[in-house]
């Protein structure tokens, strides 16, 4: 079994001096907002994307620069940024097991929370010095507010299509990935070739991670989702496994059209969908972007951190087993 604690074994030292800064680079002069943002980095997180960063560094140069640190820094607190701002739209009590930050504080705490996470995520990029990597990097936070908007305006939508799902699903998980991947890349002087296989590797990689967290969200429990199951399918944010679902029964089609109103419809939407083939075909589309990954890294140099770098993408799909 692969999993988060042997496969990042090359970069525990450096991953353990990332957690050290964050707290410090959020250091917010206001003790609310530092308290917030100091909750958001207690509560843990496999800090998948920051480590991914510093393996493309360890990759792609002959050690990680101090830039590369910053932007693996960087990335981790636009990602949490998204997750405070996710967890208010989407009225998520907890997260990671425990209490979010507008549950914590109140909404409005979250919100200005998120937004200092990216305003100061912002400061950082911009002292990087590389106008290539700011590029890159700022797209993402626009992305996400697509991502968003999108999502929120096809909420319980059952006409979307697959392809629709993988768009939406592009803009809140994987462009992130995608351009710090990039990014990388770019800090380690590699030619344009080398930084457009990083991208690709980071785009399928996020589209797959993305796709499982949904799969998760249908047969994970409380205990390790850190929420309870059917939290997405509840909020209206209609996933692989379903659209797969609805395209074998009609059974699905009155719960989501009442919104999953009735107290046992989610249960009952969840059992539906682990009866049909749903959950399978979600499998194999998470595979095919975790195949698009692999591919994109057959032409780099190997080394222990590209090795690294392909067993996340096994690790990505061992979540489910």
């Amino acid at each position: 079994m692969v999993t988060s604690t042997n496969i990042f074994s090359p970069i525990v030292e450096d991953l353990a001096l990332l957690d050290k800064n964050l707290t410090m680079m959020v250091g917010a002069r206001h003790p609310i907002l530092y308290a917030a943002a100091e909750h958001l980095f207690q509560a843990g997180g496999k800090r998948i994307r920051p480590a991914i960063v510093l393996l493309i560094a360890k990759a792609t140069s002959t050690n990680i620069k101090a830039e590369h640190r910053r932007l693996a820094e960087i990335t981790e607190i636009i990602h949490t940024a998204s997750l405070v701002h996710d967890d208010v739209i989407d009225e998520c009590q907890t997260r990671r097991g425990v209490l979010t930050v507008h549950s914590t504080f109140n909404t409005k705490i979250a919100v200005l929370a998120g937004d200092f996470l990216f305003a100061q995520s912002s400061w950082y990029l911009a002292n990087l010095n590389n106008l290539e990597v700011v590029k890159t990097i700022s797209k993402v936070i626009t992305d996400f507010a697509e991502g968003e908007v999108r999502q929120g305006v096809t909420h319980f939508d059952t006409t979307l299509s697959i392809d629709d799902y993988i768009e939406k699903s592009f803009y809140k998980t994987a462009s992130l990935i995608a351009a710090s991947c990039q990014s990388a890349s770019i800090l380690s002087n590699t030619n344009i070739t080398t930084q457009h296989n990083f991208y690709l590797y980071g785009k399928h990689l996020g589209l797959a991670f993305q796709i499982i967290d949904d799969i998760l969200d249908i047969i994970g429990c409380q205990d390790t989702l850190g929420k309870p199951p059917g939290s997405d399918l509840k909020n209206g944010n209609l996933t692989a496994p379903l659209f797969f679902a609805l395209q074998e029964t009609n059974e699905l089609h009155p719960l989501v059209e009442r919104e999953f109103q009735n107290k046992e419809d989610i249960q009952q939407a969840i059992k539906i969908i682990k009866q049909t083939n749903g959950i399978e075909k979600a499998k194999d589309l998470a595979k095919e972007h975790v195949q698009g990954a692999l591919k994109a890294l057959e032409n780099e140099n190997t080394s222990e951190a590209l090795l690294t770098l392909k067993l996340i993408s096994y690790y990505i799909l061992n979540r489910i087993k």
